[in-house]
């Protein structure tokens, strides 16, 4: 007997959920409850892996132009001495060592005078940033650190109205005879541009081979602003930050991992993943609401069925049972549903994007249409889990009330209404 229970529960759930003439509103209701879940869920994977998507190319690009751990002196400029390179290029997880001048300074050309950020690079550090390589838009690498050429940013050259090889001069400061602030003029050729879609990076920066710089600058080769080293893992900066503290063991140096220098830009996006989390879980709980709602009017209007099969020796656990898988059946459905479609339009970002893009383009202008055709989603597993872990707590919980009801439903009181 007690292994034909279970069928006959399911039995129930499911003639509870069958349309009928008479019941057939409830039914319309726990669909629309069940496609309000499925919804939610998409909603929630679809907004969060974009916007997760968003968030990693907005992080790739600060650390694109630095290092996962940036190395400076506390005091002064750094001297890169062959015992501090060794022991900051074998430390566990480093990948890369780059070495860094940088400094403020004006740029002046076509009667055009523009402040930038002047940073001194060897070609190979340069060459592998990724996001300098792959955002290259006008001329090449070809001749630098050979030339007097730099790589400057797409809107820089087009504010100082500059094309690729012509010269132009970068003023910097130096201290003259008596203490007395001089500039110090030198002259360069514009290689190549750049467009990272950052404005700071994009409007400011410009890249000059490090030994020319350290030239006019008169500091010797040794001499650079910071060291910047990036991991295999860019998560393992703040261990690895702390593992090279323990070993070098110096006071003069700074040792800082990308974490650290970008804590209040990092805590405002950490805070606004959860806000959003917590403002979209609502959709589900506003399905979840209308679950609660439709299985109540159901038990209302099954009551004189539930008496009947009360007096022929169903006990309250079995009508539970039977009205709890009904009514969670349509929240795990739901949630199901919502999952695989959320996951679906994830997985096809950038056909949506480019129908959307071709819409969008209709009177709009090219970084608009950009934005939208770009669309990232990067799915995280762990953030899916937690969304379907909500939607079913959620689902569940909804379930229990029409559930509970059911059992203050008496059998005379019930026939009576029949």
């Amino acid at each position: 007997m007690s292994e034909r229970v279970p069928a006959v529960e399911r039995w129930l759930a499911w003639r509870y959920l069958a349309t009928r003439q008479r019941e057939g509103f409830v039914s319309f209701i726990a669909i629309v409850s069940m496609v309000g879940v499925a919804l939610g869920v998409a909603t929630l994977i679809v907004v969060l892996s974009v916007m997760g998507g968003f968030r990693e190319q907005l992080i790739g690009r600060i650390i694109g132009m630095n290092g996962h751990i940036v190395v400076t002196a506390r005091e002064g400029m750094l001297q890169t001495t062959p015992e501090l390179l060794e022991t900051l290029r074998t430390a566990p997880g480093v990948k890369t060592l780059r070495l860094t001048l940088e400094r403020q300074a004006l740029l002046t050309a076509n009667g055009q005078t523009r402040g930038a950020i002047v940073r001194g690079v060897r070609l190979e550090d340069l060459t592998s940033r990724d996001i300098v390589t792959r955002g290259i838009v006008d001329g090449g690498l070809g001749g630098f650190d050979v030339r007097r050429g730099v790589v400057m940013g797409q809107w820089l050259r087009q504010a100082l109205n500059l094309r690729i090889g012509d010269t132009f001069s970068i003023v910097t400061q130096k201290l003259g005879d008596g203490g007395a602030i001089a500039p110090r003029y030198s002259d360069y050729e514009l290689l190549a541009t750049f467009l990272t879609k950052r404005y700071e990076f994009d409007s400011s920066l410009v890249f000059v081979p490090l030994r020319m710089l350290q030239e006019d600058l008169e500091y010797d080769r040794r001499t650079v602003s910071s060291i910047d080293l990036e991991l295999a893992d860019p998560n393992a900066a703040p261990a690895v930050a702390a593992g090279l503290r323990a070993t070098l063991k110096r006071d003069d140096l700074k040792i800082a991992d990308w974490q650290a220098l970008n804590a209040r830009f990092m805590g405002a996006l950490q805070v606004e993943r959860v806000m959003m989390f917590i403002i979209l879980s609502l959709i589900v709980l506003v399905a979840a609401m209308n679950v609660v709602a439709s299985f109540t009017m159901l038990v209302r209007v099954k009551r004189g069925n539930i008496a009947i099969l009360r007096t022929m020796g169903a006990g309250s656990g079995t009508i539970v049972r039977a009205f709890f898988m009904a009514a969670a059946g349509v929240g795990l459905v739901g949630t199901a549903a919502g999952t695989a479609l959320g996951l679906f339009i994830c997985a096809n970002t950038a056909a949506i994007g480019r129908w959307l893009g071709s819409v969008a383009a209709q009177g709009k202008g090219a970084a608009e249409v950009d934005f939208v055709t770009s669309m990232p989603a990067r799915v995280d597993p762990v953030e899916v889990l937690s969304i379907v872990a909500v939607a079913i707590v959620l689902s569940l919980a909804a379930a229990a009330y029409p559930a509970w009801r059911s059992t203050k439903i008496e059998p005379v009181e019930g026939l009576r209404h029949e």
